[in-house]
């Protein structure tokens, strides 16, 4: 099934939103998974400029199908942020009604910070399996940075997947700092993904780091967050 996998990553201010000073400095990844047989794909947190994220999707001869949200925060979804108001989410629908898949505790925030209705979105449990074309999309429920987190498991050709949104960087993890965050949660969220079979790759929210991704073997060796032996030692360590 991941022979005829669709997969892209795409870098704001960079790869799209180009001249935008806040997708710049935000360096977020927006991630479109489809399936080259149907032509169907969907698009990961597309926030900044969804115009850009429809017209890639057009010009390799796909189609949009569904969202997939990691989280609520605008960078990721659209909505107010330092005094900034960033495009996402509500445009996009404008352009394109589609399913926006998120986890289950996320929809209240998203509708808050979005302006969306409940009604627009498609509320998953941890486990549930998005499906694109005959590709199959785990949503895993990674609570920490917000209490929705989710991550999206998938095979490729050269092994598993992982887009881990804010939960997980290459180097790092998501901040527990803003409001839902709970530095416990993200302790458990992180060792759920280090025990992962498989060694996916890890395709972060943003590039905080040199390389764009990385399989989990290295980031498990390599990211301070996976050095902590206990709940206690983490909290300390990176408690707000």
């Amino acid at each position: 099934m991941s022979e005829g996998l669709y997969f892209r990553q795409l870098l704001s201010g960079t790869d799209f939103a180009v001249g935008d000073p806040v997708a710049t400095q935000m360096v977020n990844f927006s991630y479109l998974i489809g399936d080259r047989a149907t032509g169907e794909a969907v698009v990961v947190d597309p926030a900044y400029s969804p115009d850009d994220l429809l017209a890639t999707l057009d010009a390799d001869g796909m189609r949009l199908t569904g969202v997939l949200a990691t989280h609520h925060h605008p960078d990721h979804v659209g909505g107010s942020m330092m005094g900034f108001d960033l495009v996402g989410l509500a445009e996009l629908l404008g352009e394109a009604p589609v399913p926006v898949h998120v986890q289950r505790e996320e929809s209240d925030w998203v509708t808050r910070i979005t302006g969306l209705s409940a009604t627009d979105l498609t509320p998953h449990d941890h486990d549930d399996v998005v499906q694109v074309g005959s590709i199959p999309i785990r949503l895993l429920h990674t609570p920490g940075h917000t209490p929705g987190s989710q991550c999206f498991l998938l095979d490729g050709p050269e092994g598993p997947r992982l887009v881990a949104g804010d939960t997980l960087f290459l180097q790092g993890c998501g901040r527990t700092d803003f409001p839902g965050g709970d530095v416990d949660a993200i302790y458990r969220s992180l060792q759920h993904l280090a025990g992962l079979p498989g060694n996916p790759t890890i395709y972060p929210g943003h590039r905080y780091s040199d390389a764009p991704s990385a399989p989990l073997d290295d980031v498990r060796r390599t990211n301070m967050v996976f050095r902590a032996t206990s709940a206690e030692q983490f909290r300390a360590a990176f408690g707000n």
